[in-house]
């Protein structure tokens, strides 16, 4: 059985006294909210932090605002994110993102906010302590060789999160607040492609909110694929989203893909390349084949990294024709694992 290393528990009410105890412990003070992430790695001595800060009681970070933008509370559970009607009908990809993560009894635990920190991960990564150990460890924790490619420089442990490539299709931005201040930044500024060094956000700031702006004329979609269809991490994900004209010539397009990388990879040429056009199944196809470059995967997660890569292609092109208009539920269903019915989700 493994168990819980020691820690001091805080629950403040408010987000000015989670960053005050933030401030005041130190590198030594991590923060929890579902703990659907943590535990697990706690569990694992992946982190082993002195104080945890829950965030389950502060009321503030659970708002959801609804004007000329819709403002997300990073404490929202997934589940409440799902059951969000604005949510499902203007933001359908982030919408479908949120279905698919782990199963219901996770999603009534896991937080936006939390699922947008995901630690990444690793086949030699995510293992008990007495197995790491026993291979001497690896560069993300303990050690100092990516057991991955031993020549790297850096660590090449994978983001596996799903909101986040769906939110940064559709463009969102974060607050980060602090003891000392408050910061504003797009969600992409949040990540970096480094397995250890992977988010932006310092020890001391709280991740308090997600901000979508009114996407008047946007469609938008979210493909994810695992093993099993439900529970498992992605190991690919597509999030597109696309503003279209009345006659289906795209305006502005932004496609990201996940898992592939230790941070969600925006490929700027596949949007630009989209733009002007009608999505034809010839256009569709040079899209995918644009936005399938940047797909360079490590054999550290389930199946092998050469089909991984390979199916990026149609997974970008399924998610391309679902903003077209097609009825895809079929592929979804066979290909992704996943109904994506409300009622069940």
């Amino acid at each position: 059985m493994m168990r819980l290393p020691h820690f001091r528990y805080r629950a403040p009410r408010t987000v000015e006294e989670a960053a005050k105890i933030l401030a005041g412990e130190g590198p030594d003070a991590m923060l929890v909210a579902g703990g659907t992430d943590l535990v697990p790695n706690m569990k694992r001595r992946h982190q082993t932090p002195g104080t945890l800060v829950a965030l389950r009681h502060v009321d503030e970070l659970r708002r959801v605002r609804n004007g000329e933008a819709l403002t997300l509370g990073a404490g929202l559970t997934l589940t409440e994110l799902v059951r969000n009607a604005d949510v499902e009908e203007r933001y359908t990809g982030l919408w479908q993102a949120a279905a698919q993560i782990a199963t219901p009894h996770l999603r009534n635990m896991g937080t936006l906010g939390g699922n947008l920190c995901l630690d990444t991960r690793c086949t030699y990564y995510n293992q008990n302590h007495e197995w790491r150990r026993a291979i001497d460890f690896c560069m993300k924790k303990d050690g100092k060789t990516c057991w991955v490619a031993p020549s790297s420089a850096r660590c090449l442990a994978v983001s596996s999160t799903d909101t986040a490539p769906a939110l940064l299709s559709l463009g969102a931005g974060i607050r980060l607040v602090s003891a000392s201040g408050e910061r504003t930044l797009a969600l992409e500024d949040l990540y970096r492609n480094d397995g250890i060094d992977y988010i932006a956000r310092e020890p001391g700031e709280v991740l308090t909110e997600v901000r979508l702006e009114c996407l008047e004329g946007w469609k938008s979609t979210y493909w994810k694929l695992r093993r099993r269809g439900s529970f498992d991490f992605p190991v690919l994900s597509v999030a597109a989203a696309a503003r279209l004209t009345g006659n289906g010539t795209v305006e502005r397009a932004r496609i990201v893909l996940g898992a592939v990388a230790s941070r969600p990879l925006l490929s700027e040429a596949a949007g630009a390349f989209l733009e002007g056009r009608q999505l034809t199944d010839e256009v569709i196809a040079e899209a995918a084949v644009i936005a399938a470059k940047l797909a360079k995967p490590m054999d550290n997660t389930d199946f092998t990294l050469h089909w991984r890569k390979r199916v990026t292609t149609p997974f970008v092109g399924f998610a391309l024709r679902e903003l077209r208009g097609d009825d895809m539920r079929k592929q979804r269903s066979r290909i992704a694992r996943h109904t994506l019915d409300s009622a069940l989700a």
